[in-house]
């Protein structure tokens, strides 16, 4: 049985140097959690959809797994997606904040 190894996305985690290819593949990932489309100079396509954010929770959240399972499919192809779930953030816990489960492949 592979380990699942969970990522929860975080915007002030940053591994500039990563020891292994584990922790590389988590710092890719958590990368690609928190980059919107069309805001990296010259890899426009990277990142996740924003359209969706003013919607209504469960159809947000639908929407947000979609990309996540395709994005991290493209551009992380060492893992497979194990699981998607959701923490509340915010101080009314407006906030979806994505957990991944990842295995590696």
């Amino acid at each position: 049985m592979k380990k699942i190894h969970n990522i929860v996305m975080n915007p002030k985690q940053i591994n500039l140097n990563p020891t292994n290819e584990l922790e590389e593949i988590m710092q890719n990932i958590n990368t690609l959690l928190c980059t919107l489309k069309y805001s990296v100079p010259l890899y426009r396509d990277f990142g996740l959809e924003a359209t969706f954010l003013d919607r209504p929770t469960l159809i947000s959240q639908a929407k947000l797994s979609s990309e996540i399972y395709k994005n991290i499919q493209k551009y992380e192809p060492r893992v497979k997606v194990e699981g998607i779930s959701y923490l509340q953030g915010g101080e009314g816990g407006e906030k979806l904040i994505p957990k991944v489960q990842v295995t590696l492949k």
